[in-house]
């Protein structure tokens, strides 16, 4: 459960500039005010194959199946980035990549994000469950922790993404092959980015400031995931490179 710490402090908001990783599309930080030091980029060439009949569980794609198809992620598979540019309806679509968790990340907590896919989404990592997500437009993670393995672990996702069902929010989402009365393509599967971070046994979940003009302060309200024991929540504000202000918690 994540348990909520809530105090004032004067702050001076800055962004960090990430390096660029060569190879990798969108290789910049999702969540650039959000960032953390040990964090890995799985954008780039994922297998894929488009499930036309629904049936790739039964034909084993959790785990240990070659895709017939190759993508290039975080873009959409109607999108001509991807390098499929398919824009007919997919009700089920496959991904499969393989990863080694970076030296500087083992013994810590491993989160595995999703920007977004769209819609259902189901992952499994190294032929386990982990977790599934339903919303084609929202951020999700799961802590893959305790299925990873040396070496090379295996991630596969699966999304549904059935426009025509009824059961979902379409949006601009036209129901016929083609965009009828907008001009706005299908979107299915993963289309935003997904990376690791590694975090602590406790660790800060999410986080809100709230300005007091008045007061000439700004509030931070932040929601610590894990055991709160021995944990402390330290905050540092610079201004022109300055520290103008640090508080910390408890």
């Amino acid at each position: 459960m994540a348990t909520p710490l809530i105090f004032p402090i004067v702050l001076s908001l800055g962004l960090a500039v990430p390096a660029a990783a060569e190879g990798i599309p969108r290789p910049e930080h999702p969540r650039p005010d959000f960032q953390r030091d040990q964090w890995l980029n799985l954008n780039g060439r994922w297998e894929f194959e488009i499930d036309e009949h629904g049936d790739g569980e039964k034909r084993g794609l959790v785990s240990g199946t070659k895709l017939r198809q190759t993508i290039l992620v975080p873009f959409c598979p109607e999108s001509k980035l991807s390098g499929i540019g398919h824009t007919d309806f997919m009700k089920d679509v496959w991904y499969r990549r393989a990863f080694r968790v970076p030296q500087a990340m083992k013994g810590k907590r491993i989160l595995l994000h999703f920007g977004a896919v769209d819609w259902h989404a189901r992952v499994w990592l190294n032929g386990a469950f982990v977790g599934e997500h339903k919303g084609g437009y929202s951020p999700f993670n799961f802590d893959i922790t305790d299925n990873l393995k040396a070496g090379e672990n295996e991630l596969v996702v699966h999304a549904h993404d059935d426009t025509r069902s009824g059961m979902q929010a379409t949006g601009k989402q036209a129901h016929s092959r083609h965009s009828e009365g907008c001009v706005y393509t299908r979107t299915t599967g993963i289309w935003q980015t997904v990376w690791l971070e590694a975090v602590g046994p406790a660790y800060l979940r999410n986080f809100s400031l709230t300005p007091d003009l008045d007061g000439g302060r700004v509030i931070f309200q932040g929601w610590v995931h894990g055991p709160l024991k021995g944990t402390q929540v330290r905050l540092r504000a610079f201004a022109g490179g300055k520290l103008v202000a640090e508080e910390t918690v408890p």
